[in-house]
């Protein structure tokens, strides 16, 4: 589960978790196109409301694309790098991003793993508390599957939210809603 940095890390820091397909940009499908990419209305304002309340932000998203052969790491790396630099231009360094390429039914067969890494695993998030020396009871997840709030869950996330309509997992009880992520922003931040 390789990670991406474009900030150094700062230890005992809370993070606003992000998943990214769904969340930070339409889930259209095995995205890795810039053409294809379009952003989730309200994205910028709730990342830049988490920067500026001090919260590292770290994106976290299963990419099964890569191991089941519809795109490579290349491709989503430069796409990566290209949504990076579309947050800093709204004024956000996203601190960190990890990825997860793999899936027990991949076509890639490098990346056919059953990976503790992948949602709704825990991996992603136990790896960045690592990283990033984060306070996990004190940070937030955003994810609109189940399987997003069921890995915030099984790592100590004290604030978990499903975005839309997904059924809320049993191991998320407790675990908020929210709408859209005007309706988020407000629920966390009230603002």
């Amino acid at each position: 589960m390789p990670g991406r940095a474009t900030a150094p890390p700062a230890p005992g820091a809370a993070a606003l978790f992000l998943d990214r397909d769904g969340v930070i940009n339409f889930d259209s499908g095995y995205t890795h196109r810039r053409e294809d990419f379009r952003f989730m209305p309200g994205i910028f304002e709730l990342a830049r409301e988490a920067c500026r309340r001090g919260l590292r932000v770290v994106v976290i998203t299963n990419q099964a694309g890569i191991g089941r052969g519809r795109y490579d790491e290349p491709a989503f790396l430069a796409l990566t790098d290209w949504m990076l630099d579309r947050f800093l231009a709204e004024g956000v360094a996203i601190d960190r991003v990890y990825y997860c390429p793999h899936h027990p039914e991949a076509s890639v067969p490098g990346y056919r793993v059953a990976c503790p890494c992948r949602k709704p695993a825990p991996g992603m998030l136990t790896a960045a508390a690592r990283d990033l020396g984060l306070d996990l009871p004190a940070s937030m997840l955003v994810g609109d599957k189940a399987g997003d709030v069921e890995a915030g869950a099984a790592a100590g996330v004290g604030t978990l939210v499903l975005l839309g309509d997904d059924a809320m997992p049993a191991a998320a009880r407790g675990a908020r809603r929210g709408a859209d992520l005007a309706a988020v922003r407000q629920l966390l931040f009230g603002a």
